[in-house]
């Protein structure tokens, strides 16, 4: 059995796995694999899992089943947060030891000549969301159309408008956000947290 066979057989098994949900778990399931396109292959399952997981922490602050729309705003953010976590800057390092760790180029003994590329110095290209990248159907698309899509028929305008900023906050944050435009109450923790927020976001101000 080739690598491509076993990794077939590891996502067919994966699958039926997910297929014996029930309940709620199985709703969950139908939003995130509505989402999980925009994520590369290799990494759509645990994407599904993250995501499943982070429903299923919002049903328990919540304490009330989740609505479709908000279920896609959380699975929206999963998506985003992924791409971002992906594309965060990177920094130069020095891998001569073995060990990614802090440069000393004038000091080091190793110098490449001038106009050369040190071959111990390695870094992760920082890419814009104008950068292209391949989708699992093979067609070549930018960063941008990978995010989350507000692109759902019976989403608010007022979401639409607040989406880019929100793609910048907590998870925490973005749910709470979200109880408000349904015009849910919030708990005392949602109150609690909210708060806190402020008044860290206050301090980091001064």
């Amino acid at each position: 059995m080739n690598r491509a066979e076993r990794q077939a057989e590891i996502e067919a098994l994966a699958e039926q796995s997910y297929d014996q949900l029930d309940g709620e778990w199985l709703d969950w399931l139908e939003v995130a694999r509505k989402y999980e396109r925009k994520i590369p292959v290799i990494d759509r399952l645990d994407y599904r899992h993250d995501t499943l997981l982070e429903l299923h922490r919002a049903r328990q602050r919540d304490c009330k089943p989740l609505s479709t729309l908000r279920a896609y705003r959380i699975a929206s953010l999963m998506v985003a947060n992924y791409w971002r976590e992906v594309n965060k800057p990177s920094t130069r390092v020095c891998i001569y030891s073995g060990v990614p760790q802090e440069r000393h180029c004038k000091e080091c003994e190793r110098k490449p000549i001038k106009g050369q590329v040190c071959p111990w110095t390695a870094r992760l290209p920082i890419q814009s969301l104008e950068s292209e990248v391949e989708d699992t159907d093979g067609n070549t698309v930018t960063l941008m159309d990978t995010v989350a899509t507000e692109d759902i028929h019976d989403m608010p305008e007022a979401w639409t408008e607040l989406n880019t900023w929100l793609l910048g906050c907590p998870t925490r944050l973005v749910e709470i956000a979200g109880k408000r435009l349904d015009k849910v109450p919030l708990s005392p923790k949602d109150k609690m947290y909210l708060q806190r927020y402020w008044k860290s976001h206050q301090k980091s101000l001064i």
